[in-house]
């Protein structure tokens, strides 16, 4: 019974769901923390260059220094200023949208330098990790633009962690600071606590139904007559329009698939000279976007609807896709351009 496919799979979606539910523990831990000791002040010393331009409160740049060290915390934080009304949705979609360098900074030394570069080599991995650092930067700013084109006093409220509370009575009363330090920690334990009892069951109902439709793609696909060439027309598609070299298709879906053997498959291509270092590059990049529906059903569905829920997480997926294919469609033109 152990050994059933199911089982093992479960067990799988088991383990990607405790490793998320420690990350966002400790983000929505530090949020409380952070507002409990007074250390929004501090980090809003080096946080305004980001939050002050985009009419955001300085809470925010706690959540988005935080995407540097873990992305998952940092979301959490975000979700944590959302629901206690810190921000409204218009303000978490642009805080979201500035927290895309952190996240990808994050990648740099835990991914892309130990791993990805050695394989593509000093200069087409160079070239292929700035191009992806510059998208990420220039939708960082995009979303700095937007807050301060889109969002006024109206969309943040900067006192509603510390509003007062009504009295059974019908009163105003300051909420009861907790005089010592352990009772400030114990009281951000508790609102975690609070917090993961409503994310982490949606969270792993999410991640249960899309594990057993992505191993049972296939069998699904049969069922409604499709195939797997799907995805090779469209790398065909994508690369045909672009004059990138025929073998760029196989390259595009294996790097939709995965990074890392993407980059396998094409190291020996640019080695050979079948590839140059900008085509090399462009290719990656449409594997990139044709990588979307996949990473999107795989990855962000459950993430973003497990974090914000159905309505809102399809937002931020929306917005997040939007500008991630636009911006590197920009690049392409960019690379391509004699």
């Amino acid at each position: 019974m152990l050994g059933h496919p199911v089982v093992e799979l479960l067990g799988e979606v088991l383990v990607r769901v405790l490793r998320i539910a420690v990350f966002l523990s400790v983000g929505v831990f530090l949020a409380n923390l952070a507002v409990s000791f007074g250390l929004v002040e501090k980090i809003a010393v080096v946080s305004q260059y980001l939050t002050g331009p985009a009419n955001l409160p300085d809470e925010v740049g706690t959540a988005i220094l935080t995407t540097t060290a873990s992305p998952t915390a940092g979301y959490g934080m975000l979700a944590d200023f959302r629901e206690s009304g810190v921000l409204d949705d218009r303000a978490t979609l642009v805080a979201v949208t500035i927290n895309t360098f952190f996240g990808f900074a994050q990648h740099i030394v835990t991914f892309y330098v130990p791993v990805l570069i050695p394989i593509l080599g000093a200069r087409v991995g160079v070239l292929y990790v700035t191009t992806r650092g510059l998208v990420a930067l220039a939708i960082t700013l995009t979303g700095i633009a937007a807050g301060a084109l889109l969002l006024d006093g109206s969309n943040v409220d900067r006192g509603a962690m510390g509003e007062a509370t009504t009295t059974d009575g019908g009163e105003e009363s300051e909420p009861a600071e907790p005089e010592t330090a352990l009772g400030r920690v114990r009281d951000a334990l508790g609102e975690t606590r609070e917090k993961l009892g409503e994310i982490l069951p949606r969270l792993a109902g999410i991640y249960v139904v899309v594990a057993l439709l992505v191993a049972y793609s296939e069998e699904i696909l049969a069922l409604a007559g499709g195939s797997g060439q799907a995805l090779t027309a469209a790398a065909d598609g994508l690369t045909g329009l672009l004059g990138l070299p025929g073998a760029a298709v196989p390259v595009v879906a294996a790097f939709a698939l995965d990074t890392t053997s993407g980059a396998v498959v094409i190291a020996p291509l640019i080695e050979n000279g079948t590839f140059t270092p900008r085509t090399a590059v462009a290719t990656m990049l449409v594997g990139g976007i044709v990588s979307f529906a996949v990473s999107t059903f795989k990855r962000s569905i459950p993430f973003q609807y497990g974090i914000w829920g159905r309505e809102f997480g399809s937002k931020v997926i929306a917005v997040n896709t939007g500008l991630k294919v636009g911006w590197i469609a920009l690049a392409l033109v960019l690379l391509l351009v004699p």
